[in-house]
């Protein structure tokens, strides 16, 4: 399969990414990912592009799941207190996320200086509950809730990033429960380390209540140089609260950090709490909804920036948007016009004495077969300004009539036409 491939797409701070996006300075870095700064060419807004090199993670199964899944579920969360993510793109080697990008740093920071005041402590925690109990509602358990994965914006409030080891409720088992061992050490349940399995929601509340306490005592809770220690520490609940807390803080954090999942306290008791309803608002989300048949009339002319991310080979995510891995099919980009696609598609179906039936603008269906049932779909969607993207595929059984008119003469005929100025750098 072609790859998507051209000059501008390297990510430096010097070149654009599909003509789309200025890419700036180097924000942080990981093992398997970079995140830069970059500004959107044609409204000027400021956006955070994680870069995960593809060639690092193809064989991993496991980070691959990883990456499916991160996509997956952030497309689907529209929340204020939520990093949100515009696009996803990608090259044969890279895969970008397109990220809001959010100007205040990390909590971690603000933390790092000092023990931040009960009134401010309490808006962060309004925030991070709001947002983690709408994550919950949906299905979704972060499992890595700290201080480094909650950004504060330029307004003051919240956000929750890094969806990378978030489980989802198809993952759970017929026990009821997660059974995964991850998270950061100091702010993991203590059920998460008794390795008989967890529930989601109730492990992240745990992690609520360890930033918490962080933000009002500039400490952890549970720590120890030895790990084995500070494990058991968690385990057995043992932590000290500093004498300025407040004692409705206190009481909270008790509940909170309670050992027991089954009587630990729920994100719907939270928001009961005579501390944390101090002050606070609730908001009114707005519902977008991503639905695959919405998005099939969307694409008529551009491609949605999700089904980008399909076109690496060793990486196919496509049956994860589509909704529909039946049947024969594949993506090429070749560099060409839709237009001119379609005539040759035309061209080549009337000489093979093939019916064409025309679906919307760009795209048709090709009848015919031994039984005359046989359906080839050709779709083209506009990727670059000189770039297009050819969606094929096949109903009715008849691979004899994919495998004769799509890969032995119009596949072929596509790429004979082909610039050969599409390969990637």
């Amino acid at each position: 399969m072609s790859e998507i491939a051209s000059s501008s797409m390297a990510v430096s701070p010097s070149n654009s990414l599909f003509n789309k996006y200025e890419v700036g300075k180097l924000l942080g870095c990981g093992a398997f990912a970079k995140v830069y700064h970059a500004r959107d060419i044609q409204t000027g807004q400021s956006v955070a592009i994680k870069v995960i090199n593809k060639h690092k993670i193809s064989h991993n199964a496991h980070l691959v799941s990883n990456v499916k899944r991160e996509i997956d579920i952030m497309r689907q969360l529209h929340h204020p207190y939520i990093v949100k993510l515009y696009e996803v793109l990608a090259t044969k080697t890279k895969i970008y996320f397109v990220l809001e990008f959010v100007k205040g740093g990390e909590l971690f920071a603000k933390v790092s200086k000092g023990k931040l005041s009960e009134t401010t402590s309490r808006k962060y925690f309004q925030q991070l509950i709001s947002a983690i109990s709408y994550c919950h509602s949906r299905g979704v358990y972060h499992r890595d809730l700290k201080p480094e994965n909650l950004l504060i914006d330029e307004n003051g409030d919240l956000k929750v990033s890094d969806f990378g080891l978030s489980a989802v409720t198809g993952q759970i088992r017929v026990d009821g429960l997660l059974h995964t061992l991850c998270g950061t050490p100091a702010y993991v349940a203590p059920e998460i380390l008794t390795k008989r399995g967890y529930d989601g929601a109730k492990a992240d509340i745990w992690s609520c209540g360890i930033i918490l306490f962080v933000m009002n005592a500039a400490f952890l809770p549970f720590n120890d140089s030895n790990l084995m220690m500070m494990y058991k520490k968690i385990y057995k609940g043992e932590y000290k609260c500093p004498k300025w807390m407040s004692g409705e803080l206190k009481r909270l954090l008790s509940r909170l950090l309670d050992t027991n999942p089954e009587t630990r306290i729920t994100s719907n008791e939270i928001f009961n709490d005579p501390w944390f309803r101090k002050g606070y608002k609730e908001i009114t989300l707005e519902e977008e909804v991503f639905d695959s048949t919405a998005k099939r009339e969307c694409k008529s002319t551009t491609l949605n920036a999700f089904d980008i991310i399909s076109f690496s080979s060793g990486l196919n995510l496509s049956p994860l948007f589509d909704g529909s891995s039946s049947g024969i099919g594949e993506r090429l980009v070749v560099k060409k016009s839709p237009e001119n696609v379609i005539e040759i598609v035309e061209e080549i179906a009337k000489v093979a004495n093939v019916r064409v039936m025309k679906r919307k603008e760009f795209g048709v269906d090709l009848v015919g077969g031994q039984n005359g049932k046989c359906v080839i779909g050709i779709e083209v969607f506009r990727l670059t300004d000189n770039l297009v993207v050819v969606e094929v595929q096949s109903s009715g059984g008849g691979k004899e009539f994919y495998d004769e008119l799509w890969n032995n003469k119009i596949r072929s005929e596509l790429n004979e036409r082909r610039d050969t100025d599409t390969t990637e750098s």
